[in-house]
């Protein structure tokens, strides 16, 4: 696990150390001898410490149950409730924090209804009625939060698991189809390739003019071979809708904007999904260099005829004089599929931009 991740859980623990003020507080008013005094503090920084270690080893998965520092903790946190009185009844709250979180499931709630059984026993010994139902309480609700976190700090990291074992199994299938598909274009051309020239070879003697027809014909399929090689690999280059969104929303985010887009992309045909990718990726570029916006919203409509994209932002608006690099290039490209790009003021305030390129794009020649 990130150290950063560990430390902040343990700085999340930090605030409930607060409750400890009331035994240091007792400590202090209360008259007596120097000896305990010392014993005591000594007694808590042991029991603080070795709680915060539960916390710490609990961040780490797999670690198993830490046994000991739990016995550590229930030890020091009743000895101290039953020796000093009910000021130190309290940590019978940490004590049920420690087991809610350190436990396993069938052993939570015994030692949890065990610490409030204690913490109501100091109290009742001390004719404390009035809070003889409110720090018992206080430990089995306390049971109940830690133990729905650590149920929420589980869930998560097997959803993280899970994405990243689907990430991983989507490169490897991906790797999978652009080798079958390497091999499927190139192994017929090369093949011909390697059977036209050693033909070739072999009459370049007895035969030179049909020798030159062969190699004719090599260079031919080599040509082609090398043409569904490019094209093959431009269509993995290209950039989607869905991927644009993506990258979009974790650079907004990271930049503090929120964005509103659809939840999924419908299929497009490549040429498409490929032009409004950019568009996606251009716009979010204009917003975190220019825009000032806090807001983005992104809208897909797919019709039979055409696709729309938008692109709505609530900051600065349009900037004057003529457009940017940017927006000319994602001009020329929409216009290569038949499209065309409307930018201009929102109608609240901040920039809009709008493709709308036919279902079917064409691709004209450069």
């Amino acid at each position: 696990m990130d150290p950063r991740t560990r430390w902040q859980r343990l700085v999340w623990t930090l605030p409930w150390l607060l409750f400890q003020v009331f035994p240091l507080a007792e400590l202090v008013s209360t008259p007596r001898p120097a000896a305990v005094r010392v014993v005591a503090v000594l007694g808590l920084v042991a029991f603080t410490v070795v709680y915060l270690a539960v916390f710490n080893r609990m961040s780490v998965r797999g670690c198993g149950v830490p046994w000991r520092q739990l016995a550590v903790v229930a030890v020091l946190g009743v000895g101290l409730a039953v020796w000093l009185g009910p000021a130190w009844a309290g940590l019978m709250i940490y004590v049920a924090a420690a087991a809610a979180v350190g436990l396993p499931e069938r052993w939570v709630w015994p030692a949890v209804g065990g610490a409030a059984a204690v913490c109501a026993s100091v109290l009742a010994a001390h004719d404390m009625l009035g809070e003889l139902f409110i720090l018992p309480l206080m430990c089995v609700l306390t049971g109940f939060a830690l133990r729905g976190i650590r149920f929420l700090v589980s869930v998560n990291a097997e959803l993280t698991e899970a994405r990243e074992e689907l990430a991983r199994a989507a490169v490897a299938e991906e790797r999978l189809r652009f080798a079958r598909d390497l091999h499927d274009l190139l192994g017929h051309s090369l093949s011909l390739i390697a059977l036209k020239s050693e033909l070739a070879g072999r009459l370049a003697e007895r035969d030179p003019a049909r020798a030159r027809a062969e190699m004719a014909d090599v260079e031919s399929t080599a040509r082609r071979a090398l043409a569904e090689v490019r094209e093959a690999v431009s269509g993995y280059r290209q950039i989607g809708v869905a991927l644009a969104l993506a990258e979009a929303r974790a650079a907004l985010s990271a930049a503090g904007i929120t964005l509103r887009a659809p939840s999924g992309v419908p299929e497009l045909p490549g040429p498409v999904d490929a032009v409004l990718g950019w568009v996606v990726r251009e716009a979010t570029t204009n917003v975190l260099r220019h825009s000032g916006a806090r807001t983005v919203v992104v809208t897909l409509a797919v019709g039979d005829e055409d696709a729309a994209l938008t692109v709505t932002d609530d900051g600065r608006g349009p900037a004057g004089g003529a457009p940017g690099a940017g927006l000319s290039g994602l001009e020329e490209r929409l216009a290569a599929r038949g499209g065309r790009l409307d930018t201009g003021e929102a109608p609240g305030g901040g920039f809009r931009l709008a493709a709308r390129v036919p279902a079917h794009a064409r691709v004209s020649a450069p």
